[in-house]
Order: structure tokens, then C-alpha cells, then sequence
């Protein structure tokens, strides 16, 4: 592909990264709410292991690795695709939407590109943050159990580096999607309404999905939601590991590809049909 092509879409991701990172109170704001709720659920697992030894003991993720999960989930917590991008939302209101069709480029690439810079500029200073408090203040105030534990090989942490980037790439497949249907309905309330829960469950941000039922594992690991947090952390953790680890990048990759093409699909199909009144 010829590299002048790409200009427009990184042009796109850069100034919408650059425009979200200055809202700096917000993602203070954030990392607060995020370090709070990260401690309430870190105590709620540690509870659990400690009442319940003989289910911790054959539980198929350990205490650490269900902790730097949840550290994991909080830090990068921006980055699930919690909703339909409020700026696409906004011009479908208005009609401004309009002027996507006129851009001499691909309106989903377009889209896409925005909304990686979105989610990619709110995640990088909480996550930064995140690091700070669970990784490195935590173990000096003498909670060194309860910390944000760092990769446990090499190995672990060059697929966690693929796998975050595969879950960029996935979340941002998933907010196009809901774009789409946000252009379709008019109206982003009922979308945004099933997708966040949907997503909360289903990617493990309420609960690491390995400790839901046993004879859910395996649904659970298809499923397109994990990729965007349950594997990615899984593997950072050290759980998911060989080739079970290099499966869930293929899974990962997998949904992108298929939730692209429907995305683009369902995307030619409702401007196709657009109609912007007003004058």
C-alpha cells in the first residue's frame, strides 16, 4: 500500500490522541475512581481465596495473577469500548455526518483511525498512573501481595505487547460497529445501553472470566469480548501461556477481521441510505 494513502488515517489518529490527552482533570478524575474500585475488587478476590483454601487451591488462576489482572483492568480500563464514539453520535444529531461522506477518504478507515486515538490517548495517562500507585507505591507502603506484579518472562510480555495492541485494534472494530448503528437508529441511548453490560461481563472487566463456571470456559473463550481483556491480561499474567497463548492472539486477530468487514458492510449499507435534513 502506497504510504501516502495512509496520511489522512494517522493524521486522524494523531490530532483526535492529541486533542483527548489534554483533558487532563478527566483522566485524574479517572485514575481516582479507577484506584478506588481496583482496591474494593482486589479485597473482594483476596477474600475469596483466603475463605474459601480448597476451591483457591484449584482455582485456574492464582491469587497474584487474579491481582495484576485486576490492577491490569483498571489501568487500561479506557480502552473497552464502553460506547459509540460521542463525537460520531453528536454528528449523527446534528447532520454533520454529512461531511464524512465528503472526505476524500474511506469514512471507515476514517472512523477507525479516530476512535483508536481516542481510546489509545484516555488509557496511556491513567494507565501511566496506574503503574505508579499499584506497581510502585503499594509494594514501598508494605503491600507487596496486593501490587501490580510485572510480566513473569520475557516471552509473557512480548506477546502482552502484541495482544495490546490486538485489543487497540478489536475495541475499535466494536466502537465503529456501534457507530454504525448509532447512524442507523439516530439515537445512541439504546446502544450504548446494551453495550456497555455486554461488554463489562463478557470481557472479564467485572470478573476475570476464568473463575466464571467450569462448563462456561471454553464459550467464554471464543466469544469475541475476551480479546479485549480477559486474554490479553491472562497472558500478561503469565495464565495463558504456549499455545494456548498464541490461540487467543489468533482469536483476537480472528473477531477484528470479522467485526471489520461486518462493520464496513453494515457502514456502506446505512450511508447508502442516509438522508440529512435541515439547510
Amino acid at each position: 500500500m502506497n504510504p501516502a494513502r495512509l496520511r489522512p488515517y494517522v493524521a486522524a489518529f494523531v490530532s483526535r490522541y492529541q486533542l483527548t490527552l489534554q483533558y487532563r482533570a478527566a483522566a485524574l478524575a479517572g485514575f481516582a475512581t479507577q484506584c478506588w474500585f481496583g482496591a474494593v475488587k482486589v479485597m473482594v478476590i483476596a477474600a475469596f481465596y483466603a475463605t474459601a483454601p480448597a476451591a483457591a487451591a484449584v482455582a485456574p488462576i492464582t491469587l497474584s495473577q487474579a491481582i495484576t489482572y485486576t490492577w491490569l483492568g483498571q489501568g487500561l480500563l479506557a480502552l473497552l469500548p464502553w460506547a459509540a464514539d460521542p463525537e460520531v453520535a453528536s454528528s449523527v444529531r446534528t447532520g454533520a455526518v454529512g461531511y464524512d461522506r465528503m472526505r476524500p477518504v474511506d469514512t471507515y478507515g476514517f472512523w477507525y483511525a479516530r476512535a483508536a486515538g481516542w481510546m489509545t490517548a484516555r488509557a496511556v495517562p491513567r494507565a501511566t498512573l496506574m503503574i505508579v500507585f499499584a506497581g510502585i507505591a503499594l509494594p514501598l507502603m508494605g503491600f507487596p501481595d496486593w501490587s501490580w506484579q510485572p510480566p513473569p518472562s520475557p516471552e509473557a510480555a512480548v506477546l502482552f505487547a502484541m495482544a495490546l495492541c490486538l485489543m487497540i485494534a478489536l475495541a475499535a472494530s466494536v466502537i465503529i460497529l456501534a457507530n454504525v448503528l448509532v447512524a442507523i437508529t439516530l439515537n445512541d441511548r439504546g446502544v450504548n445501553t446494551l453495550l456497555m453490560p455486554t461488554v463489562i461481563v463478557f470481557s472479564g472487566s467485572l470478573l476475570p472470566l476464568q473463575l466464571l463456571p467450569d462448563a462456561w470456559r471454553t464459550a467464554l473463550f471464543l466469544q469475541p469480548f475476551a480479546g479485549l481483556m480477559d486474554i490479553p491480561f491472562r497472558i500478561y499474567a503469565g495464565n495463558l501461556t504456549g499455545l494456548s497463548a498464541l490461540a487467543g492472539l489468533g482469536l483476537q486477530a480472528f473477531w477484528t477481521m470479522i467485526l471489520v468487514l461486518c462493520g464496513r458492510t453494515l457502514l456502506e449499507r446505512a450511508m447508502r441510505d442516509l438522508q440529512v435534513q435541515g439547510g
